[in-house]
């Protein structure tokens, strides 16, 4: 055997923004493939490419990301950066994406210094621009009698570019004079990317959110939306890298751009359809800025009205498009990887048990924390009515549509007023299949309660079999049925998407079964006040026969949980107690089984009322301890200086007793002194002096005690 070939090594900048880290994750796949050898054994190819590239960002988040390069370079300078180019076969600078003034001049850098140095090549090198088809947005437009004519790439001379993107297309100038000589070992060729999407959606991210959201009925279409939008799937792009690499052909100016010739308003249609309402608006332009929808350098790329044709992609690279055709005709198959990208996955809850048991409140609790939507029987059907009573007001409805909605608004009369103001089975069943399958409950997920309440309504609401087949929940046929042969046609895509797709719209995730004994669910009923007992239809008269009914049913042979036990959706049984009055401990242990959130969380405002609380609370949480904090020591100071006092008062009353008792101890002897030799003869001379009484006693008794001493 002979030697292995060496990966190819290239060099690509910002691997940890979008456009780049997509790029950068397809080349690092390339030739990753398991095959049999000649003796059936699995075998592991080697990498067609070794990646490397430069980050924009030190954290380690970010290092994550891309963490599929070969080698990954942080803040570094131009000297050091460039011995890393020199060491790479192939450079690709990408700057076709919110690109700063800094990345064209390192890119502007880089070409030059690789220039320089091209004597000391030991290999051919090649540079590669991804640039933007914005350096062609002020191209003039050339009308025919058939219309505007398509501009091609080999027209790319005459392109002029918006005024934002100067700095671009001298960029594309610079790398088109590589290679001109016939033994250069520098060549450069100009991608011009058409604007990107997919794994997320990039740029068309906002109009895929408020779909998916449905908190406005209408997508805002920001202007006309008349503008032709030249468009590439991000991963498709990352195929013209690799095909432009492996074919070097000799068009040194490419167009990578699909096949599609889509408008704005048509995409925002289309994701409407498929993720939202169906429904779009038309709005200047300006209110995109002021809805911080997008920038205003954002803006510039979804407002470029270009109809280009591509050749080169088409003629000279042979691969297998993910989506050929654009946005719209892979709608479908663009909204499941959206979902998947983003991890959007709907939450889908079922609470069983019996009446008054907490379905309502634990519900309301899980809506709350999962952001999803509340599905109670009667609220379904009050807005069921309120729907068809609204199409046959409808002015603009069409007369068949009005007759329809009028059957159905009476059958559904008709049922409850036979029923005890109750729906039948079917219809009900009926109404909440339709609600299910809305789109808000297909894009978030719901809790659902109170119903199924056997096993035949379970298997006949949650039945994949009867789902797969089924049109959108609106009536109109599915905007694009994926087959094979047709757009996103790699089959792993395919097998992904079906599944995918089954997954998110028919099947039910989680079943929490609650229960209690009679004697508490009745104390719990009688404690009710009258008014809500009524309105909730737990009166005494309505209470018991709900819960023998629900006992009934629970005894039979065959019970909605058995249906979901089959479908291996086992239920987590719970039994409710006095001591969680709350569900607090309920709710954790839910949370537990299901996990985090799964979808955008909580909205901007929302955010920052949230971030409000949380600070506030932060800062009396903050006060309360400091206040702690400082009684704390004021009283650890209080009790030291207390302690400090008692012991100095304790010391000072030992000190004066150690001091009386030596007095006491040094007194004795002089005081026998005095009475022995001095007591006597000064009291004969104090006697003398009260006889004498002289006019100087003190002169008088110094006198009269000499005399004493004399005798």
């Amino acid at each position: 055997m002979g030697d292995k070939k060496r990966p190819r090594r290239i060099f690509v900048n910002d691997v940890d923004k979008y456009s780049s880290k997509h790029i950068a994750e397809y080349l690092s796949s390339c030739g990753e493939k398991v095959e049999d050898d000649d003796d059936g054994e699995p075998q592991l190819n080697e990498p067609a490419f070794q990646v490397v590239g430069t980050v924009s960002s030190t954290s380690s988040k970010e290092k994550e990301k891309a963490s599929v390069l070969h080698e990954l370079y942080t803040s570094l300078s131009r000297e050091d950066l460039l011995p890393r180019l020199l060491d790479c076969d192939v450079i690709v600078y990408n700057i076709s994406e919110n690109a700063t003034q800094n990345d064209i001049e390192e890119a502007t850098w880089a070409i030059t210094a690789l220039h320089g140095e091209m004597e000391n090549f030991r290999s051919k090198k090649m540079f590669i621009l991804v640039s933007t088809v914005l350096t062609w947005a002020m191209t003039k437009k050339q009308e025919t009698e058939e219309g505007e004519r398509f501009i091609t790439e080999e027209e790319f001379r005459k392109r002029r570019p918006h005024s934002s993107f100067k700095h671009h297309n001298n960029m594309e100038k610079q790398v088109l004079k590589l290679g001109t000589g016939k033994k250069t070992k520098l060549k450069g060729y100009v991608l011009a990317a058409g604007i990107q999407y997919g794994k997320g959606e990039n740029l068309f991210h906002y109009f895929f959110k408020v779909s998916w959201l449905s908190e406005i009925s209408n997508v805002p279409i920001f202007g006309e939306g008349t503008n032709y939008i030249p468009t590439i799937h991000v991963l498709d792009l990352a195929k013209v890298i690799q095909s432009l690499i492996d074919v070097k052909p000799k068009s040194k100016y490419i167009l990578a751009i699909d096949d599609s010739k889509n408008t704005l308003g048509g995409i925002v249609k289309a994701v409407s359809h498929v993720l939202g309402t169906g429904r779009v608006c038309q709005v200047p332009e300006k209110e995109a800025i002021t809805l911080k929808a997008y920038k205003q350098e954002e803006l510039e790329y979804l407002s470029v009205d270009l109809r280009l044709d591509a050749f080169v992609v088409k003629d000279s690279f042979n691969f297998t498009w993910l989506a050929e055709v654009g946005m719209i005709e892979n709608m479908e198959a663009l909204v499941e990887e959206y979902r998947h990208t983003r991890k959007l996955l709907p939450i889908r809850i079922c609470l069983t048990g019996p009446p008054a048991v907490g379905k309502r409140k634990l519900a309301e609790k899980l809506c709350a924390r999962y952001r999803i939507h509340h599905i109670n029987i009667r609220d379904v059907i009050d807005e069921k009515m309120a729907q068809l009573k609204d199409t046959i007001a409808r002015i603009d409805a069409e007369v068949s549509e009005q007759e329809t909605a009028q059957d159905q608004l009476d059958t559904i009369k008709t049922s409850m007023e036979n029923n005890a103001d109750r729906l039948e089975d079917d219809l009900l069943l009926e109404i909440l299949t339709e609600k299910l399958n809305s789109k808000p409950c297909r894009n978030q997920g719901y809790v659902l309660y109170g119903f199924p309440r056997t096993f035949e309504q379970a298997k006949q609401m949650f039945s994949a079999e009867d789902g797969d087949n089924q049109d959108s929940p609106d009536g109109t046929p599915s905007y694009n049925n994926i087959t094979p042969g047709r757009p996103f046609t790699d089959s792993r895509s395919f097998v992904y998407f079906q599944m995918i797709k089954t997954f998110f719209f028919f099947f039910l995730e989680y079943v929490f079964a609650l229960d209690a004994s009679d004697e508490y669910l009745t104390k719990k009923v009688q404690d009710l006040p009258e008014s809500e007992a009524q309105k909730r239809g737990l009166t005494q008269d309505e209470f018991i026969p709900r819960l023998a009914r629900f006992r009934q049913l629970s005894r039979a042979a065959e019970t909605a949980l058995d249906y979901f036990d089959e479908q291996e959706i086992y239920p987590a049984y719970l039994e409710v107690k006095d001591d969680d009055p709350e569900f607090k401990l309920m709710v954790s242990n839910i949370i537990e089984v299901v996990g985090p959130p799964k979808n955008y969380g909580l909205s901007t405002e929302e955010q920052e009322e949230e971030e409000d609380r949380r600070r506030e609370m932060e800062r009396k949480q903050k006060e309360a301890k400091e206040a702690a904090e400082r009684k704390r020591r004021n009283e650890a100071l209080l009790a030291e200086m207390t302690a400090q006092y008692e012991a100095w008062q304790y010391n000072l009353s030992e000190v004066q007793r150690q001091e009386h008792e030596l007095l006491e101890a040094n007194a004795l002897p002089l005081r026998n002194y005095l009475m022995k030799f001095v007591m006597p003869a000064l009291t004969e001379a104090l006697q003398e002096c009260s006889k004498i009484k002289p006019t100087d006693p003190i002169s008088f008794l110094a006198e009269y005690l000499l005399r004493m001493d004399k005798d």
